[in-house]
């Protein structure tokens, strides 16, 4: 008979533990701290007669005129914390451009919309679109003396 081979019971040396060298992600940078804003400029065919316009009608406020040798390039006009800058057009670029073309400013409010739209067109202002409901939002557009697009809207 032939003799088993004994196996042999011996253990597998200890594994010294691995600690494997883990890549931490960067951390995600918070938002900065503080507010963050945009001031759109645009560049108006009467500048004095769109800041009016903007102050009668909207019911913003003149923040900055911006004069020089006495003579009127504009202003920065606002409404809460919305910056709008108006220049006066310099004609550089012809008399017949087309303003406004393709662009849209979307101001967020918390006002009524209903009763701002009211109060809008009891100034003078003529709505381009009425207000009504979508996108979770409640909106009227209207178009400045140039045909700059602007909707009001109120969300939730």
């Amino acid at each position: 008979m032939a003799k088993k081979a004994k196996k042999s019971k011996k253990k597998a040396p200890a594994r010294k533990a691995v600690k494997k060298a883990v890549k931490k992600a960067p951390a995600k940078k918070a938002a900065p701290k503080g507010h963050i804003a945009i001031a759109p400029g645009i560049t108006a065919n009467d500048a004095a007669a769109s800041i009016k316009w903007y102050c009668d009608v909207l019911g913003f406020k003149v923040i900055e005129r911006w004069e020089h040798d006495g003579v009127f390039h504009g202003a920065q006009i606002g409404s809460g914390g919305v910056i709008i800058n108006v220049g006066q057009d310099d004609w550089k670029m012809g008399r017949d451009r087309v303003k406004g073309q393709g662009t849209r400013m979307y101001i967020d409010t918390n006002l009524d919309i209903d009763k701002y739209a009211a109060d809008v067109k009891a100034r003078g202002g003529v709505l381009d679109q009425e207000p009504s409901s979508g996108w979770g939002a409640r909106m009227f557009s209207i178009n400045d003396p140039d045909g700059f697009k602007i909707t009001f809207m109120k969300r939730g």
